[in-house]
């Protein structure tokens, strides 16, 4: 096999990779920003957490986060170790469960503390449900569970659908 076309399958099987990754993480992103919205009205508090303090502000940064999170997404089960153990879809889906649920312990439990804290925040804005007390906590909680586990669904559901086709692409141009 000549070297071009060695160069030439790899820039081709990445630009698929990272835009599959990033399908996915705007899919994933748009089904997680539902849930948010709905379930307890976090996307102005998300765009708070950038200086935008708007429903539109926190869909904004949440669908870009979205996308640079699919990206890496691509780029850690394209790793030969990961690939090996992904070809299924349910494999692809199982992955992005245990990867968003790694981002939502990293996101909540690590960089929203040091986001309040940069911005001089000390609690959440009240009212950030229109539940009060412990119903409403309970109600966040759940929301950014559920918001994260949809993120991972369909993340790893977009990613495999992509990638398969960008696959069969590949396969059918090594026929010619």
């Amino acid at each position: 096999m000549s070297e071009r076309l060695v160069i030439a399958r790899l820039a081709h099987s990445l630009r698929y990779e990272w835009g599959a990754g990033a399908a996915g993480g705007l899919v994933g992103g748009v089904g997680m920003g539902i849930v948010f919205h709905a379930g307890a009205n976090l996307m102005p508090f998300v765009g708070a957490l950038y200086g935008w303090p708007t429903v539109v502000g926190g869909w904004a940064v949440h669908l870009l986060n979205s996308v640079l999170a699919g990206v890496v997404f691509s780029l850690l089960v394209s790793h030969p170790l990961v690939d090996e153990q992904t070809t299924e879809l349910a494999e692809y889906v199982a992955a992005g469960v245990v990867y968003a649920a790694a981002i939502g312990l990293l996101s909540t439990g690590v960089l929203l503390p040091v986001s309040m804290q940069a911005l001089g925040v000390q609690s959440f804005p009240e009212p950030l449900v229109p539940l009060p007390g412990l119903l409403g906590t309970f109600l966040v909680v759940v929301s950014v569970g559920v918001a994260h586990v949809v993120y991972g669904v369909l993340l790893g559901a977009t990613y495999a659908v992509v990638h398969d086709h960008s696959r069969a692409s590949v396969d059918v141009t090594e026929e010619s």
